[in-house]
């Protein structure tokens, strides 16, 4: 009689895995496999990139059972790698996984009009480069060390609680493939059981299509990591080239950035991904008399968000990072975005739960979002303008590099990047930016009237 009513103080609880982890064969009893302690919610980070092991530490720090997944724990992905000066402090990052410390770039414009911007950057101030490889590594390893399970497996599906009152605690149960190298390449099915689900698996996010949190367009990236001989990378030490114009993408740029010892020159476009290739020429051989000589070590390409998903919330599984869609228009940045996204989200879940003492519902995960939408939504509206307006055509692309080459507009754009906050502009100086900004518009209309008369 005692075991019984032991069992049922413990119904729809379950176990804490630090002696036992809730890992479900397809052989195995379920109710075998529960230890009967103190109830404490787990959650799973379903991708290993900066929102995934972002989330998974602050989770684990927070007194959550934690899991990350993670398929490709070697992953590059084809990404300019820019991170901004204040992601260095506020994710605690080491100084020796930043590659190179650009504190200079040039934009250049379809007629080859280069602009030298970075000249408001104080002395401490630069823009980080990194490789993925190895932001990403270092962030799941700070997860691992503070307490989060990570696999290497890939996210096959999941099983959504059904609805009703009685299911309302019921777990999500995760179907993956682990590789531990025992199997060969094929790995072994496993399930596991969770309370809490975080996609953080990018853009073709499975967690995504599970709670049919609806498409969104999408760029195609392609990016060439290129060996240069040393006395070229010397020109690229500490400096950033950005290409625009309809030859290297029609609703993009194209970029030349530094790292460790090689440059990575790409271009990305939505509207003709057919044309990706071509388009990636068209960057090498505008940068070509700085990278001749390169040899081509690796190929990447990848999708990239436009815009975030109409569905980012359904239940306890929130999305994060690109799998949320939460990429900037313009400029493309998503780096930061992913990993901030991915701590707001755990942290919402920490405090929800009260350190995993009890379990969360919608609502808790929902104050994410709010946070997250009244922080960044402003940020992601303004740069949509901005490639709307400037991204359109050759002579908008003009007037947007000659717009660059004011240093006030240099000083807002650096130091809104670079600390991600909204700087309060000088009203005379805003003024005068947009009497210029009109100005290089009209201009760029004229152009582009001339040139369609010339080609008519």
């Amino acid at each position: 009689m005692a075991s019984s009513v032991v069992f049922k103080s413990f119904t729809g609880l379950r176990h804490s895995s630090q002696e036992h982890p809730k890992v479900l064969h397809s052989h195995t009893n379920p109710i075998s496999s529960f230890s009967y302690r103190r109830f404490r919610i787990t959650a799973t980070a379903i991708g290993g990139g900066p929102a995934g092991g972002s989330a998974a530490e602050t989770l684990a720090k927070g007194g959550i059972e934690t899991y990350l997944i993670e398929r490709k724990l070697d992953n590059c992905k084809p990404c300019g790698g820019a991170i901004p000066l204040c992601m260095v402090g506020e994710f605690d990052l080491p100084l020796d996984i930043i590659d190179r410390r650009v504190t200079k770039m040039k934009m250049i414009s379809p007629s080859n009009v280069a602009v030298d911007i970075g000249r408001t950057l104080k002395p401490h101030e630069y823009i980080g480069m990194v490789r993925r490889e190895v932001l990403d590594a270092y962030l799941r390893e700070r997860a691992s060390t503070n307490g989060a399970k990570v696999i290497n497996g890939l996210f096959l599906k999941m099983d959504i609680p059904k609805k009703g009152s009685e299911n309302i605690n019921s777990p999500y149960v995760l179907h993956y493939t682990e590789y531990d190298g025992k199997k060969g390449g094929t790995g072994e099915r496993k399930t596991l059981e969770v309370d809490v689900v975080i996609g953080a698996d990018g853009a073709n996010s499975r967690v995504a299509k599970s709670i049919d949190a609806g498409d969104y367009d999408y760029a195609i990236a392609f990016q060439e990591r290129i060996k240069i001989p040393s006395d070229k990378m010397v020109y690229y030490e500490n400096l950033a080239e950005m290409y625009v114009g309809d030859d290297v993408s029609p609703d993009f740029y194209g970029w030349v950035f530094p790292k460790c010892d090689h440059v990575a020159v790409g271009t990305g476009t939505v509207t003709h991904k057919g044309d990706i290739k071509k388009f990636q020429l068209a960057t090498r051989n505008r940068a070509r008399d700085k990278i001749l000589g390169g040899k081509i070590i690796r190929v990447e390409a990848h999708p990239i968000p436009e815009h975030p998903r109409p569905r980012r919330l359904s239940g306890r599984v929130a999305l994060v990072g690109d799998a949320a869609g939460y990429v900037t228009k313009c400029s493309g940045e998503g780096i930061y975005f992913a990993a901030k996204s991915g701590r707001m989200c755990a942290e919402a879940i920490v405090e929800g739960s009260e350190n995993g003492k009890r379990m969360v519902d919608e609502s808790d995960l929902r104050k994410y979002f709010e946070k997250w939408d009244k922080t960044y939504w402003p940020t992601y509206k303004v740069l949509d303008v901005l490639q709307k307006v400037f991204y359109r055509s050759n002579p908008a692309r003009e007037a947007f590099v000659e717009m660059c080459a004011d240093e006030y507009v240099q000083k807002m754009t650096f130091d809104s990047y670079l600390y991600k906050r909204v700087v309060p502009g000088n009203p005379l100086e805003d003024l005068k930016l947009a009497v210029n900004t009109i100005g290089s518009l009209v201009r760029a209309n004229a152009l582009r009237r001339e040139m369609d008369k010339l080609s008519a």
